[in-house]
């Protein structure tokens, strides 16, 4: 049962929550800008690579039969209009080509598939092109995307399948697999030769992918069957794809929507910020190290982009209660006395006060200021919380700020360097720090700008110099 719980809560941060902002609003504003030069000899070397391997099937495996044109037109044209209904999800976009590309391998010469597919994404992408969606180099990524016709081209021309007959369902589920196995694995080269991104980043990424991909396969499969005997049988699937594209309408607009709400969100937290460090100078300056910090050991411990922007609010905003102490407590040159201390301490609550009436995401951020500076071990304050009853975020923000204020000049000491910073975050993991949170800091600060491997670095130059 947990392991279905753990599934269905997945999916839904997937679809139905507001997570995907970010990637959303950066595929859009990136999507009207001309590649860039990173990006244009991968983009250059997928495109031919994928011409080049759909015309060796064309040529090796030959036209099994004449290339129908009632076939061959409708489903060229089905694929352009599905391919331009973009459904949002949390790791860029799904299609439903599906609909209509498990039918072409069956009504159409298997050989021939590729590269009448490729034809289609070029075409739908220049359709986006004249209506000023995108910028005109990025129809060559048309063909990068392309790659997911090949793998059942080739099971199909290999198996000599012909028609939709029951018996040959083995090759029906391997020319599946192979499509959504090479799709993904051209996905993440291309990923990895033109970002360094790794893989298995990316392979986690495609899951939802592929569930869409797989729920729609057995329609395109009966869309096959019907259409075999009767061309027109190819519109059915055009209701379905309407609903789709109304449904994928809508989730633009609410994550348009969205993406308006959290660069208010990301306004408030700033124009607070410089509240802060008008306020108190090293508070301010302070508070942006903990936030950089702090985002690095997100990544670094694989939190989701809504939960690496909470720790970002959090970690910005994790000093605002301050706003309310005197600047003689907070500038103070020496220890602070008991009654000095318990009004430092109203600091987290009065933070989290200052947050809540924002609402929205300011209500969770306002929870993690007040968990800054609870303890592991259930001794800090103000609530003592304990172990996983702090939230990860706060914990998070409470090791990086315990660091940014180790290795920063304070009135009362001197700055105490990296090692000993380090040291002492060891020395109190399991107590005042979450231990798995340490260990993710520790990588974090002590990572240095190493050059790229040396693989990555050699299949770069490839890359570059096959698109020269």
């Amino acid at each position: 049962m947990r392991p279905l719980a753990h599934m269905h809560s997945r999916l839904r941060s997937v679809l139905f929550r507001l997570e995907t902002e970010r990637p959303f609003d950066e595929v859009r504003r990136h999507q009207s800008q001309p590649m860039t030069d990173g990006q244009r000899p991968v983009g250059v070397w997928m495109a031919c690579a994928f011409t080049l391997s759909a015309t060796v099937i064309l040529i090796a495996g030959g036209l099994d039969r004449p290339l129908d044109a009632r076939y061959a037109v409708p489903l060229v044209l089905g694929i352009v209009v599905l391919s331009r209904i973009e459904l949002a999800l949390a790791s860029g976009f799904a299609v439903p080509t599906q609909l209509l590309f498990v039918a072409m391998p069956f009504l159409l010469p298997p050989a021939s598939v590729p590269l009448l597919v490729g034809v289609a994404l070029v075409l739908g992408r220049a359709i986006d092109v004249a209506l000023g969606r995108i910028h005109a180099q990025r129809i060559l990524l048309g063909l990068c995307d392309g790659w997911f016709s090949v793998g059942p081209a080739l099971v199909f021309v290999a198996a000599g399948v012909h028609g939709v007959h029951a018996g040959d369902w083995p090759w029906w589920i391997l020319a599946l697999a192979s499509q959504l196995s090479l799709d993904a694995a051209m996905s993440c080269t291309h990923e990895w030769l033109r970002a360094g991104r790794w893989p298995r980043l990316h392979v986690r990424e495609f899951g939802v992918v592929w569930m869409v991909d797989t729920a729609l396969a057995p329609i395109g499969l009966l869309c096959a069957a019907v259409a075999a005997d009767t061309p027109v049988a190819l519109l059915t699937v055009l209701p379905l794809a309407g609903i789709i594209g109304l449904l994928a309408q809508e989730r633009r607009y609410r994550l348009e929507q969205a993406v308006e709400l959290s660069s208010a969100y990301q306004g408030v937290s700033l124009l607070l910020g410089e509240v802060i460090e008008d306020d108190d100078h090293y508070t301010g300056e302070h508070s942006r190290g903990v936030v950089a910090l702090s985002v690095e050991i997100a990544q670094e411990l694989g939190m989701s982009e809504r939960d690496q922007r909470l720790v970002e609010f959090g970690a910005l905003l994790h000093d605002v209660g301050k706003l309310r102490v005197p600047n003689e407590i907070i500038n103070k040159p020496g220890p602070l006395d008991d009654a000095e201390w318990a009004i430092m301490r109203r600091h987290t609550i009065d933070g989290e006060a200052m947050l809540a009436p924002v609402g929205g995401m300011m209500h969770e951020v306002g929870r993690i200021v007040r968990g800054s500076h609870e303890d592991w071990d259930g001794t800090g304050y103000p609530d003592g919380l304990a172990g996983e009853q702090i939230p990860l975020a706060a914990r998070i923000v409470s090791c990086a700020d315990a660091y940014s204020a180790m290795t920063t000049d304070r009135s009362y000491r001197k700055a105490l360097g990296h090692d000993n910073a380090v040291a002492e975050l060891r020395r109190c993991a399991g107590t005042q720090f979450d231990p798995r949170v340490v260990e993710a800091a520790i990588v974090v600060v002590g990572r240095t700008a190493a050059p790229p491997p040396e693989a990555l670095v050699l299949a770069r130059a490839a890359v570059a110099a096959a698109a020269a």
